[in-house]
């Protein structure tokens, strides 16, 4: 297990892999060299179980005024992600209000983004029968039975002692990025 990620600590899940015709190795690189110049990246998603208005700002803005660092734990599948690699053009944070992304700034093929910081690669066992599911109608779930199926995504929450219900399952985290404020925007393109 990392020594970032305690008992009580606030996290985001996410399955990551090829995604819009480009290899996580290349999206890593193509990341890492936008922080560098940014100080920051956004990393694109879709889907409604991580929305940025809903589920991912609510969760992170409580576990900053709980003094944590939100954290992606991603791990990597075999994804068949094959999306057109269009480039966001422009990012909000509420849906109604937007901003130019900056140019240095790529995120192909995605609805939503996770604004995120010093990503790396970082290799540990996180189990997630040991998580709950951290907002919205879900709330309390264990987190090993929320990322069944084609859930690939979610806002957990480590518990303290033993795992809920027994064992389960055992995810191998090899990437892991800070969530940084705004934490997650909708993403959209001018034409």
């Amino acid at each position: 297990m990392s020594q970032l990620i305690k008992p009580g600590q606030g996290f985001l899940y996410m399955k990551v892999g090829t995604h819009a015709n480009e290899t996580l190795e290349d999206i890593i690189k193509r990341k890492s060299l936008e922080i560098d110049r940014t100080g920051f990246a956004m990393w694109g998603y879709g889907g409604n179980t991580c929305h940025p208005q809903t589920m991912v700002q609510p969760f992170a803005k409580e576990c900053v005024a709980a003094g944590q660092t939100i954290y992606l734990c991603m791990e990597e599948m075999d994804s068949k992600h094959f999306a057109e690699p269009l480039r966001a053009d422009e990012y909000s944070i509420d849906g109604r209000t937007w901003n130019e992304i900056d140019p240095n700034i790529h995120v192909l093929g995605s609805r939503y983004a996770l604004v995120i910081k010093n990503l790396h690669k970082e290799e540990f066992d996180l189990p997630l029968r040991r998580s709950t599911v951290a907002i919205g109608n879900s709330l309390g779930s264990p987190g090993d039975r929320y990322i069944r199926g084609r859930v690939d995504k979610a806002c957990l929450r480590l518990t303290d002692g033993e795992p809920i219900d027994g064992e389960g399952d055992i995810h191998h985290i090899g990437l892991i990025a800070e969530i940084a404020d705004p934490y997650a925007v909708y993403l959209r393109n001018r034409l």
